[in-house]
């Protein structure tokens, strides 16, 4: 079975690449529910897909359901920072200053050298200053 799970992860990753994102989609979707069956998965490489599913929909600007993957990520993979990262992204784009600014945060504690969630907790945070200044 791990064989199986293992073949269509890098395939789904490959397609990623590729950015054939419905294939790759579908099987993010196929491995998450084999691991969900067997239980037989390595939590980074679960975390892995549910990140990349995530980002598919992100790119669909379908944020509900991605924040729903990262999130999945997360609790799979707490040491793994991408998906703090890209949920904080998904905040910040919605307005979530606070949930933004702690997603980042969390991402530059497990990898304190990692630039883009450095520059967006900066940007966070100018935003909400800029948000509490004009008064809404």
């Amino acid at each position: 079975m791990e064989e199986v799970s293992s073949q269509t992860l890098e395939y789904a990753h490959s397609e990623f690449k590729r950015q054939n994102y419905k294939r790759a989609e579908d099987l993010y979707t196929t491995f998450i529910s084999s691991c969900a069956q067997f239980r037989e998965c390595e939590a980074s490489k679960l975390a892995s897909a549910y990140n990349n599913r995530g980002q598919i929909k992100y790119l669909r600007v379908d944020f509900n359901e991605a924040v729903e993957d990262f999130t999945s990520a997360i609790q799979t993979d707490c040491r793994f920072e991408i998906p703090f990262y890209n949920r904080g992204l998904i905040r910040y784009r919605l307005g979530f200053f606070n949930e933004a600014k702690s997603d980042f945060q969390q991402a530059l504690k497990l990898n304190p050298d990692f630039e883009d969630a450095k520059d967006s907790l900066q940007q966070t945070l100018l935003d909400q200053q800029h948000k509490t200044e004009r008064g809404y």
